[in-house]
């Protein structure tokens, strides 16, 4: 089987080819020489995943999936959500991210926030979706030096490290993008 990861992130990449099964063959979108910015204008996280994977079926003709991840903060009504990749302006920059997050919460108490990350797979001309959620909170500073995004203030429930601080496969076990993979594989699995 081959299927299409629409993204470009490297970072995303690795993840989610550490957990797919070998006979799987994932292509990027560098792969099948998709060098436009697929759009990304939906409400939701959920509504974002779905219109990726449905530009790149209807432009490319590929068996392919999609992620949209948000970082959704209770104390900041869910924010940055739909917008944490362009949080702080759209040049989409992690540090420049992560530091307004950490100022927007400097004088709050409630630092509950939790991972979400939704994938659309189109196969065989059918649309589904799996979610996978990440509860946890949100440090009052960086602490790590791996990961990428929002990891180095992020600690899931129940860890005293932050994303940063652990590993790829610790961050698979537990982690949202983990968890959505997860139920995209079993379901690729019973197919």
């Amino acid at each position: 089987m081959q299927l299409v990861f629409a993204t470009n992130n490297l970072n995303k990449l690795k993840e989610v080819q550490a957990i797919i099964p070998q006979h799987i063959k994932l292509l990027s979108l560098k792969d099948i020489a998709c060098t436009e910015d697929i759009p990304e204008t939906q409400a939701t996280i959920k509504g974002n995943a779905i219109q990726k994977a449905e530009y790149l079926k209807e432009h490319y003709g590929y068996d392919c999936f999609a992620d949209d991840t948000g970082l959704e903060v209770e104390a900041l009504n869910g924010e940055p959500g739909v917008y944490s990749a362009r949080y702080a302006g759209p040049q989409r920059n992690a540090e420049d991210n992560t530091n307004k997050l950490l100022t927007e919460l400097k004088n709050k108490a409630n630092r509950k926030a939790q991972f979400k990350t939704v994938i659309a797979l189109h196969l065989n001309g059918e649309l589904h979706t799996f979610t996978g959620i990440c509860e946890g909170s949100i440090t009052a500073d960086k602490q790590g030096d791996g990961g990428f995004g929002y990891d180095p203030i992020f600690k899931a429930e129940g860890y005293d490290k932050t994303f940063a601080e652990i590993s790829l496969e610790e961050k698979n076990k537990i982690g949202h993008r983990g968890k959505a993979v997860a139920e995209l594989v079993d379901f690729l699995k019973s197919k």
